[in-house]
Protein backbone atom coordinates (compact mmCIF):
# COMPACT_ATOMS: atom_id res chain seq x y z
CA UNK A 1 0.00 0.00 0.00
CA UNK A 2 3.10 2.27 1.01
CA UNK A 3 4.22 1.44 -2.37
CA UNK A 4 1.14 2.47 -4.06
CA UNK A 5 0.48 5.97 -3.19
CA UNK A 6 4.47 6.52 -3.56
CA UNK A 7 3.44 5.69 -6.66
CA UNK A 8 0.64 8.13 -6.63
CA UNK A 9 2.07 10.77 -5.38
CA UNK A 10 5.24 10.42 -7.18
CA UNK A 11 5.76 8.92 -10.46
CA UNK A 12 4.91 10.84 -13.17
CA UNK A 13 3.02 7.63 -14.93
CA UNK A 14 0.92 6.48 -11.38
CA UNK A 15 -0.34 10.04 -11.04
CA UNK A 16 -2.03 10.37 -14.26
CA UNK A 17 -3.18 7.03 -15.12
CA UNK A 18 -4.29 5.90 -11.12
CA UNK A 19 -7.03 7.96 -10.14
CA UNK A 20 -8.41 7.89 -14.22
CA UNK A 21 -8.19 3.85 -14.44
CA UNK A 22 -9.36 3.32 -10.89
CA UNK A 23 -12.57 5.57 -11.95
CA UNK A 24 -12.87 3.63 -15.15
CA UNK A 25 -12.86 0.08 -13.79
CA UNK A 26 -15.46 1.21 -11.48
CA UNK A 27 -17.96 2.46 -14.21
CA UNK A 28 -17.30 -0.66 -16.03
CA UNK A 29 -18.82 -2.72 -12.64
CA UNK A 30 -21.45 0.06 -11.86
CA UNK A 31 -23.87 -1.06 -14.80
CA UNK A 32 -23.72 -4.59 -13.58
CA UNK A 33 -24.82 -4.08 -10.76
CA UNK A 34 -28.58 -4.13 -9.53
CA UNK A 35 -30.20 -0.91 -8.99
CA UNK A 36 -30.27 0.95 -6.66
CA UNK A 37 -26.25 -0.18 -5.98
CA UNK A 38 -25.13 1.42 -9.53
CA UNK A 39 -26.18 4.85 -8.19
CA UNK A 40 -24.26 4.27 -5.16
CA UNK A 41 -21.34 2.99 -6.94
CA UNK A 42 -20.93 6.01 -9.15
CA UNK A 43 -21.16 8.36 -5.59
CA UNK A 44 -18.51 6.26 -4.17
CA UNK A 45 -16.24 6.28 -7.72
CA UNK A 46 -16.50 10.24 -7.54
CA UNK A 47 -15.00 10.34 -4.01
CA UNK A 48 -12.47 7.64 -4.42
CA UNK A 49 -10.95 8.71 -8.08
CA UNK A 50 -11.05 12.50 -6.44
CA UNK A 51 -9.24 11.47 -3.50
CA UNK A 52 -6.64 9.65 -5.85
CA UNK A 53 -6.54 13.02 -7.72
CA UNK A 54 -6.01 15.08 -5.07
CA UNK A 55 -3.45 12.85 -3.27
CA UNK A 56 -1.59 13.14 -6.79
CA UNK A 57 -2.04 17.01 -7.66
CA UNK A 58 1.34 17.89 -6.68
CA UNK A 59 3.17 15.97 -9.59
CA UNK A 60 0.41 17.35 -12.43
CA UNK A 61 1.50 20.61 -12.59
CA UNK A 62 -0.43 21.15 -16.17
CA UNK A 63 -3.70 20.04 -14.04
CA UNK A 64 -5.25 23.47 -13.96
CA UNK A 65 -8.34 25.29 -15.23
CA UNK A 66 -8.05 28.21 -18.00
CA UNK A 67 -11.49 29.76 -19.68
CA UNK A 68 -11.17 30.91 -22.74
CA UNK A 69 -13.00 31.89 -25.34
CA UNK A 70 -12.16 28.79 -27.64
CA UNK A 71 -12.19 26.98 -25.05
CA UNK A 72 -16.04 28.01 -24.67
CA UNK A 73 -16.84 27.51 -28.24
CA UNK A 74 -15.21 23.99 -28.64
CA UNK A 75 -17.51 23.23 -25.20
CA UNK A 76 -20.43 24.51 -27.07
CA UNK A 77 -19.48 23.01 -30.11
CA UNK A 78 -18.95 19.83 -29.02
CA UNK A 79 -22.48 19.41 -26.92
CA UNK A 80 -24.18 20.58 -29.87
CA UNK A 81 -22.59 17.50 -32.12
CA UNK A 82 -23.18 15.30 -29.03
CA UNK A 83 -27.11 16.06 -29.54
CA UNK A 84 -27.26 16.75 -33.20
CA UNK A 85 -25.32 13.30 -34.39
CA UNK A 86 -28.13 10.98 -34.07
CA UNK A 87 -30.61 12.80 -35.71
CA UNK A 88 -28.17 13.79 -38.50
CA UNK A 89 -26.84 9.60 -38.94
CA UNK A 90 -30.78 8.99 -39.10
CA UNK A 91 -31.69 11.61 -41.95
CA UNK A 92 -28.87 10.45 -44.00
CA UNK A 93 -29.82 6.98 -43.40
CA UNK A 94 -26.42 5.46 -42.11
CA UNK A 95 -28.40 4.63 -38.42
CA UNK A 96 -27.64 0.95 -38.74
CA UNK A 97 -23.88 1.73 -39.38
CA UNK A 98 -23.69 3.79 -36.00
CA UNK A 99 -24.31 1.02 -33.64
CA UNK A 100 -24.00 2.33 -29.94
CA UNK A 101 -21.68 0.77 -27.69
CA UNK A 102 -22.54 -0.87 -24.50
CA UNK A 103 -19.56 -1.07 -22.21
CA UNK A 104 -21.32 0.70 -18.88
CA UNK A 105 -24.66 -1.80 -18.68
CA UNK A 106 -28.09 0.11 -18.40
CA UNK A 107 -28.60 3.48 -18.93
CA UNK A 108 -28.67 6.02 -16.12
CA UNK A 109 -32.16 6.62 -15.16
CA UNK A 110 -32.77 8.06 -11.93
CA UNK A 111 -36.43 8.82 -12.04
CA UNK A 112 -37.40 5.16 -13.38
CA UNK A 113 -35.50 3.68 -10.32
CA UNK A 114 -36.77 6.08 -7.76
CA UNK A 115 -39.99 8.13 -8.81
CA UNK A 116 -39.97 11.29 -10.71
CA UNK A 117 -39.70 14.28 -8.85
CA UNK A 118 -37.96 12.26 -5.39
CA UNK A 119 -35.37 13.51 -3.10
CA UNK A 120 -33.55 10.34 -4.39
CA UNK A 121 -33.90 10.88 -8.29
CA UNK A 122 -32.86 14.79 -7.65
CA UNK A 123 -29.77 13.58 -5.18
CA UNK A 124 -28.59 11.24 -7.75
CA UNK A 125 -28.93 13.37 -10.62
CA UNK A 126 -27.02 16.31 -9.43
CA UNK A 127 -24.42 13.95 -8.07
CA UNK A 128 -23.81 12.95 -12.06
CA UNK A 129 -24.29 16.20 -13.13
CA UNK A 130 -21.70 17.75 -10.37
CA UNK A 131 -18.99 14.49 -10.93
CA UNK A 132 -19.51 15.02 -15.47
CA UNK A 133 -18.64 18.41 -15.35
CA UNK A 134 -16.03 18.89 -12.54
CA UNK A 135 -14.38 15.85 -11.73
CA UNK A 136 -14.61 13.98 -14.72
CA UNK A 137 -13.28 16.40 -17.14
CA UNK A 138 -10.01 16.35 -14.59
CA UNK A 139 -9.49 13.18 -14.60
CA UNK A 140 -9.90 12.52 -18.59
CA UNK A 141 -8.04 15.34 -19.58
CA UNK A 142 -4.94 14.67 -17.83
CA UNK A 143 -5.31 10.96 -18.55
CA UNK A 144 -5.91 11.46 -22.47
CA UNK A 145 -4.01 15.19 -23.11
CA UNK A 146 -1.10 14.86 -20.60
CA UNK A 147 -0.14 11.12 -20.46
CA UNK A 148 -1.86 8.84 -23.58
CA UNK A 149 -1.14 11.45 -26.55
CA UNK A 150 2.66 12.26 -25.17
CA UNK A 151 3.41 8.68 -23.99
CA UNK A 152 2.10 7.24 -27.61
CA UNK A 153 4.62 9.82 -28.95
CA UNK A 154 7.65 9.05 -26.31
CA UNK A 155 7.96 6.62 -23.82
CA UNK A 156 9.78 9.50 -22.01
CA UNK A 157 6.56 11.25 -22.40
CA UNK A 158 7.13 14.72 -20.22
CA UNK A 159 10.10 15.71 -22.77
CA UNK A 160 7.36 16.13 -25.30
CA UNK A 161 5.30 19.56 -25.33
CA UNK A 162 1.49 19.39 -25.14
CA UNK A 163 1.62 21.92 -28.12
CA UNK A 164 3.02 19.25 -30.49
CA UNK A 165 1.00 18.09 -32.99
CA UNK A 166 2.09 14.32 -33.94
CA UNK A 167 -0.93 12.67 -36.06
CA UNK A 168 -0.49 9.21 -34.34
CA UNK A 169 -0.83 9.76 -31.70
CA UNK A 170 -3.55 12.45 -32.13
CA UNK A 171 -5.58 9.74 -33.72
CA UNK A 172 -4.60 7.00 -31.23
CA UNK A 173 -5.73 9.00 -28.48
CA UNK A 174 -9.05 10.06 -29.86
CA UNK A 175 -9.99 6.49 -31.14
CA UNK A 176 -9.62 5.28 -27.40
CA UNK A 177 -11.20 8.61 -26.44
CA UNK A 178 -14.19 7.82 -28.62
CA UNK A 179 -14.32 3.64 -27.60
CA UNK A 180 -14.38 5.06 -23.60
CA UNK A 181 -18.25 6.60 -24.84
CA UNK A 182 -21.43 4.97 -25.53
CA UNK A 183 -21.90 7.01 -28.51
CA UNK A 184 -18.15 6.19 -29.51
CA UNK A 185 -18.45 8.60 -32.80
CA UNK A 186 -19.32 11.41 -30.94
CA UNK A 187 -16.86 10.33 -28.47
CA UNK A 188 -14.40 10.30 -31.61
CA UNK A 189 -15.06 13.79 -32.67
CA UNK A 190 -14.73 14.65 -29.41
CA UNK A 191 -11.26 13.72 -28.71
CA UNK A 192 -9.89 15.61 -32.33
CA UNK A 193 -11.52 18.76 -30.66
CA UNK A 194 -10.36 18.34 -26.79
CA UNK A 195 -6.94 16.84 -28.53
CA UNK A 196 -6.88 19.90 -31.18
CA UNK A 197 -7.82 23.04 -28.22
CA UNK A 198 -4.16 21.36 -26.39
CA UNK A 199 -2.02 21.84 -29.22
CA UNK A 200 -3.27 25.09 -29.89
CA UNK A 201 -2.82 26.28 -26.59
CA UNK A 202 0.07 24.13 -25.48
CA UNK A 203 -1.88 23.56 -21.98
CA UNK A 204 -4.69 20.94 -20.73
CA UNK A 205 -6.80 23.51 -18.94
CA UNK A 206 -8.51 24.69 -21.91
CA UNK A 207 -9.65 21.16 -22.29
CA UNK A 208 -10.89 20.87 -18.79
CA UNK A 209 -12.86 23.98 -19.32
CA UNK A 210 -14.50 22.90 -23.05
CA UNK A 211 -14.89 19.06 -21.35
CA UNK A 212 -16.97 20.61 -18.53
CA UNK A 213 -18.95 22.91 -20.44
CA UNK A 214 -20.01 19.93 -22.53
CA UNK A 215 -20.55 17.62 -19.66
CA UNK A 216 -22.51 20.13 -17.82
CA UNK A 217 -24.84 21.02 -20.52
CA UNK A 218 -25.26 17.57 -21.80
CA UNK A 219 -26.55 16.61 -18.28
CA UNK A 220 -28.94 19.55 -18.19
CA UNK A 221 -30.30 18.58 -21.77
CA UNK A 222 -30.71 14.94 -20.46
CA UNK A 223 -32.92 16.27 -17.85
CA UNK A 224 -34.98 18.55 -19.81
CA UNK A 225 -35.78 16.11 -22.60
CA UNK A 226 -35.70 12.93 -20.66
CA UNK A 227 -32.74 11.56 -23.05
CA UNK A 228 -31.47 9.10 -20.18
CA UNK A 229 -30.03 7.23 -23.20
CA UNK A 230 -26.97 9.69 -23.26
CA UNK A 231 -26.38 8.38 -19.95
Amino acid sequence: MKRFFSCLRESPIGSRTIPFLTFALLTFAQGYVAEPGQYWIYLTKLLIAGWLLMLARRSIPELSWNLSWPAVAAGLGVFGMWIGLDPLVERLGWAGSYPKLNLQGQPWNPPASFGTATMAAWFFISVRILGAAILVPMLEEVFFRSFLYRYVERVDFLSVPLARFSLRPFLITAVIFGIEHREWLAGLLAGFAYQGLVCWKGRIGDAISAHAITNFLLGVWVVWKGAWEFW
